[in-house]
């Protein structure tokens, strides 16, 4: 529940950092640009860890062929993902090319890892219906907006009050993957339980202001736009952590969203409670929630949309069948 900034590629200690001028210099230049705090952790983690192995020295000293050594290391020694490995090099491309201003001729020549294509974990309507039958309050609602919407696991704990519209049947996803927004369904059968949530929010953001706190973070520059909207209702997580704790982007005591690891373990426990023998996690609800709308004739133009793909492409990976027929957006949690 703390600023925590989790990455699949962090683990571990990191012992005597080095050069602290020089991560220093990382940390501004991604606040600059922009980046989220989870690609700076991981970034600074890797180019820790890249001069680390590489016999502390500075980056400078160092070529393409000890970059190539340090991605190959990661592939054969530790057996790292490709999407893993991936990341490592787009913070060493960062590194170079952005801090130390370095374009030099062999940083085309790294090749990155190749994903290989793999078919989603997807559960049937019982499935999922024994899935979500096992889960109960805070942690049910969430599950449901994953499938119930198709929103991916950080999105749903980074909603804010003023994203949801209960009028119009719509949740709007801010700054999703790729940056961009988008509009998707608000499930009829969750609208009284989020708003139950939302007036749960507004209860603790008062008792938050009573006390002197009730600040939350704000995306990019909002914060000097508009100096009072860090302390508003509607810049509140609806999902919001049990305790405040410090922004270390400026050291602030604030309430931040609930932390990803409450929604990963409990939909693991009751994957394990309903007797599913498919590796099951949050993601494979936004899976099922694809799957299940295609099924059900809905558009795929429609669902690519609703899910925020940027090529349809990517949509296809559900179905080979485009335009099954478009009988309107309708949640499969409503159907």
């Amino acid at each position: 529940m703390q600023y925590h900034g989790k990455s699949a590629a962090i683990s571990g200690t990191d012992a005597a950092p080095p050069r602290p001028r020089l991560l220093n210099e990382v940390r501004t230049r991604m606040r600059l640009k922009r980046y989220s705090l989870r690609t700076e952790q991981a970034y600074l983690y890797w180019i820790r860890r890249y001069i680390r192995e590489s016999g502390m020295r500075h980056p400078r000293e160092m070529d393409g062929k000890v970059v190539e050594a340090f991605l190959s290391k990661l592939a054969l020694r530790d057996h790292v993902a490709p999407s893993t490995q991936n990341q490592a090099l787009s913070a060493l491309l960062f590194l170079y090319r952005d801090v130390l201003a370095l374009d030099l001729p062999w940083m085309e020549n790294v090749v990155r890892a190749k994903r290989t294509p793999r078919l989603p974990v997807v559960l049937s309507r019982t499935e999922t219906d024994r899935l979500l039958g096992q889960l109960s309050g805070r942690d049910w609602l969430m599950a449901g907006l994953l499938y119930g919407s198709g929103l991916r696991l950080m999105e749903c704990l980074r909603l804010r009050v003023k994203d949801v519209d209960f009028a119009r049947n719509e949740i709007t996803v801010r700054d999703g993957k790729g940056g961009k927004d988008r509009r998707t369904i608000l499930p009829a059968r969750l609208r009284d339980a989020l708003q139950r949530q939302v007036d749960a929010v507004r209860i603790l953001h008062e008792d938050d202001l009573s006390h002197g706190f009730g600040e939350v973070a704000l995306p990019h520059a909002l914060a000097r736009k508009y100096p009072s909207a860090s302390r508003a209702l509607a810049w509140q997580y609806v999902f919001p952590a049990r305790r405040r704790s410090v922004d270390p982007r400026d050291g602030r005591l604030k309430r931040h969203h609930l932390d990803e690891n409450v929604l990963q373990r409990a939909v693991g426990r009751a994957a394990q409670r309903a007797g599913l023998d498919k590796p099951v996690t949050p993601h494979v609800l936004r899976h099922s929630f694809a799957t299940h709308m295609l099924e059900a004739g809905t558009d795929i133009r429609t669902i690519q949309e609703l899910l925020g793909h940027k090529d349809v492409a990517t949509t296809q990976i559900y179905t080979h069948v485009l335009n099954r027929g478009a009988g309107g957006a309708l949640s499969p949690l409503d159907r």
